[in-house]
């Protein structure tokens, strides 16, 4: 994403639902909007101090009604629109999956909401570049949702000027604004665990999230900087866990955060590189960034969410 708002382009942000139908096959969810009597998925602006993926879950809701939990994010869809002044300017839309469940609510923008195979789908749509958002979703080579959101630690302030062990070095206060946007925007994945490296700062920054959630923030000193560096295969094992099914087969997304000497070696050792800039191999780490990894047979997908403010750079 970029790093800045360009005036000259509109942005907006949406879902691709889906879900299992009786058979177990993959339906998607599209919309009718009677403005422009069109069939499409669920899309629309965002609000002030709103990430992306913020506006494109509450769009979904408040154009379906459905209960939605966030996915992979998708493809940015990009198309010429003509602004109320009559000049044209380009449309810039970024895209997640979502599982949805529940009914549609009919509302001033939607009249009508069908479930459809994907096939169908693609021949239903309106817009050419709904079927890109579309051909992404049918995707079998990455999976769906993320199994594993890893964090790193908000904002601690510098090691010289805290008086004690760096163990307990605290968040500043740049880093608890951070642990609350954290926990605004992760809690849209719908996580089900929430795990912490011992540093006080690590467990500070996924405490709202853990609040919010109502679960126990719980520790994984084997992804500790220090016990990462000791003993990465260890760490290694505990991650590979984590990427895998969970131990009673029940779906959902774990939470970790850790610190920016263990993050990188970590996504070295599964095989992410970074190719944002070019010859850099090293992926990045910022404090209060987070990376969204996920496993469907071999293949891994790795997502580098550079921050979850509204002008987000990843």
């Amino acid at each position: 994403m970029s790093t800045l708002a360009d005036p000259t382009v509109v942005r907006a942000a949406g879902g691709v639902v889906w879900r299992r139908d009786t058979d177990g096959r993959l339906e998607t969810a599209l919309v009718h909007r009677p403005k422009y009597d069109d069939w499409s998925l669920p899309k629309g602006k965002p609000d002030a101090g709103e990430h992306p993926l913020e506006t494109a879950v509450r769009e979904v809701v408040e154009e379906t009604g459905l209960s939605v939990v966030a996915g992979r994010r998708s493809v940015r869809t990009r198309y010429p629109v003509t602004l109320r002044d009559g000049r044209a300017a380009p449309k810039e839309v970024d895209y997640w999956l979502m599982h949805g469940s529940g009914d549609f609510v009919p509302n001033d923008e939607v009249d009508q909401l069908c479930w459809l195979g994907l096939d169908d789908a693609a021949g239903l749509v309106s817009h050419e570049h709904d079927r890109a958002v579309l051909a992404d979703l049918a995707r079998t080579d990455v999976p769906r949702t993320p199994t594993l959101l890893l964090v790193r630690h908000a904002s601690a302030g510098d090691r010289s000027d805290f008086d004690g062990p760096d163990e307990l070095r605290p968040l500043d206060r740049r880093g608890r604004a951070q642990a609350r946007r954290l926990a605004e925007v992760l809690a849209l994945f719908g996580p089900v665990d929430v795990l912490s490296a011992p540093p006080v700062r690590c467990g500070q920054t996924v405490a709202p999230l853990a609040e919010r959630l109502r679960l126990t923030v719980r520790e994984v000193p084997e992804l500790g900087e220090e016990a990462f560096g000791d003993d990465p295969a260890t760490g290694l094992a505990v991650v590979e866990r984590l990427l895998s099914n969970r131990a009673d087969g029940t779906p959902g997304v774990t939470i970790v955060c850790s610190q920016g000497g263990a993050i990188p070696s970590v996504l070295l050792a599964l095989g992410v590189r970074w190719h944002a800039t070019a010859g850099a191999l090293w992926p990045p780490s910022a404090k209060g960034s987070v990376w969204a990894l996920g496993r469907r047979g071999g293949e891994l997908s790795a997502d580098y969410y550079r921050n979850v403010g509204p002008n987000p750079a990843g």
